[in-house]
């Protein structure tokens, strides 16, 4: 079977007219046909290929919604060679300018949802100005070429979402974002009379690999909505008929807060499918809505994946399976069931096509010729793993190395807690304290009396995860991407503008 790549997979749409690419919030919404879309994005082509300078690497920084503009960036990409570079509207000042001049960019398009500083260190082309729209009138009738790619060309920059530190350029080959494409499609039956619904950003690697290449890959129509809205998810699916989403992060948290009505279960969509959902939320979405919730885990790098099967128990991530092991921080070996240790890929790389411009983070990524995730997890006697956080948020208390995610499973059992974040301050003697952000339901009020014996009551809640003190926030920092950023949690400590409440055990 041959490695699939972006022109060959576009080059099926050409000459479609009877599906294509949505704008939801456009009133009334907007239709472009895949045959017009394509053609717009042989004229963007050729309009951004004469401002860009030959002898430097042809990288454009992206900061865009999702809008059908969007879209044509990445048409314009497979049909040209030209590097689109997503960059996060969430970044600011030095921030910004600091991912820009990393990725290489020659030049940089915004939107309305550009950061009100812009750019700042490249030229800026605002793409809904009249000026650009001359521009690219210059290039009308310019022909849609679909060139023989290599699968392993570079076909966009994405960063990661720099939770814990300074973001990292993944690079992203064309059969990094074909092969996903083609193997959703076939996953979930999608085929040319199904609409995809993409409101996730497309500069992160979720939208674009679950969202946009399996439309592409199975010939069907794009929904993109400029900003995810809870509000108007499941109106934007009844108003274009849409079948597929995906998301990341907290998403269906959110619609799920939306006021219940009878017929939610009333609208065509058939499957959602991303990562990173809270358990709880998979089988409440499922249930209220209709709908098949599928939940992977992965990450923009690509190294390690792993799929939920019909016996993966609830909260667990899936079956290990191929190269993919838990291994010992410290020494490597691999750990046995219950103990907590870092994810990791024993076969090689995987999709992982290293980082650009960064030979020290991807040389660490790959150390010993194994892919190390930075992930921590952990796996029962049938080999089902449980995620465990992030290798930043690994806590030594007492002598003991912790790891978030089973603590924050448990503080959401909480009644009225919709959210929790747990992460490691300084302890006063040595190592780490842990600490707590608890997010309650609209008009709950915490009570850190209950809240205590709540936790002695839990029986998979060891003495040294006890958080020492919890803070009481209305929402938590986050990323474009729904992330919690725990790193300012951490920093703030317990020195923050929210409530903060010391929890002891010596009620148990």
């Amino acid at each position: 079977m041959s490695r699939p790549t972006v022109p060959a997979l576009l080059s099926a749409l050409a000459d479609v007219d009877d599906r294509g690419v949505f704008a939801v919030d456009a009133d009334p919404v907007s239709f472009v046909s895949w045959r017009n879309h394509i053609r717009r994005g042989a004229e963007l082509a050729a309009a951004l290929r004469r401002r860009l300078d030959p002898s430097r690497p042809p990288h454009i920084g992206v900061l865009l919604g999702n809008t059908p503009f969007f879209g044509t960036v990445l048409v314009a990409a497979a049909l040209s060679g030209i590097v689109p570079v997503g960059l996060n509207p969430t970044r600011r000042g030095a921030a910004l300018h600091r991912d820009i001049e990393h990725a290489d960019c020659q030049l940089v398009l915004v939107d309305r949802c550009a950061p009100p500083d812009g750019a700042g260190v490249v030229p800026v082309l605002d793409v809904e100005s009249p000026e650009f729209a001359d521009e690219l009138a210059a290039s009308s009738g310019a022909g849609a070429e679909f060139p023989r790619a290599d699968p392993d060309d570079l076909f966009m920059l994405i960063f990661t979402s720099g939770t814990s530190g300074d973001p990292k350029a993944v690079r992203c080959t064309h059969e990094k974002v074909a092969f996903p494409g083609q193997m959703l499609a076939q996953r979930f039956g999608l085929g040319p009379a199904d609409t995809c619904y993409l409101s996730m950003p497309l500069f992160h690697s979720t939208a674009i690999m679950a969202g946009w290449a399996p439309a592409v890959a199975a010939g069907a129509s794009i929904a993109l909505r400029r900003r995810f809205s809870a509000s108007q998810f499941i109106p934007d699916i009844r108003r274009v008929g849409a079948t597929y989403a995906n998301y990341v992060g907290k998403p269906l948290s959110y619609i799920l807060a939306t006021p219940p009505r009878p017929d939610d279960a009333d609208n065509p969509l058939r499957v959602a499918y991303g990562n990173e959902g809270s358990p709880q939320d998979l089988d409440r979405f499922a249930r209220r809505f209709g709908v098949q919730v599928v939940d992977g885990f992965g990450s923009s790098e690509g190294g390690v994946a792993i799929a939920r099967t019909p016996e993966t128990p609830e909260g667990a991530l899936g079956p290990l399976v191929g190269g993919v092991r838990i291994v010992d921080v410290d020494t490597g070996a691999e750990c046995p069931p219950g103990v907590v240790g870092e994810l990791v890929n024993v076969d090689g790389p995987g999709q992982f096509r290293g980082y650009y411009r960064d030979p020290e983070a991807e040389a660490e990524r790959m150390r010993g010729g194994i892919y190390h995730s930075g992930d921590l997890a952990y796996r029962d006697e049938a080999g089902f793993a449980y995620f465990a956080g992030r290798l930043g948020d690994w806590m030594r208390v007492d002598g003991e190395n912790l790891g978030t995610a089973p603590i924050e499973r448990i503080l959401l059992r909480f009644p009225g807690i919709t959210e929790a974040a747990v992460y490691p301050i300084p302890d006063p003697a040595v190592g780490d304290q842990v600490m707590a952000a608890l997010v309650p339901a609209p008009g709950i009020r915490f009570d850190p009396d209950r809240f205590t014996e709540f936790l002695s009551a839990q029986p998979d809640l060891g003495p040294k995860q006890w958080p020492a003190f919890v803070r009481v926030s209305a929402t938590l920092p986050r990323t474009e991407t729904f992330k919690v950023i725990k790193r300012t949690l951490s920093a703030e400590g317990t020195d923050c503008a929210d409530p903060v409440y010391p929890i002891t055990r010596s009620h148990v």
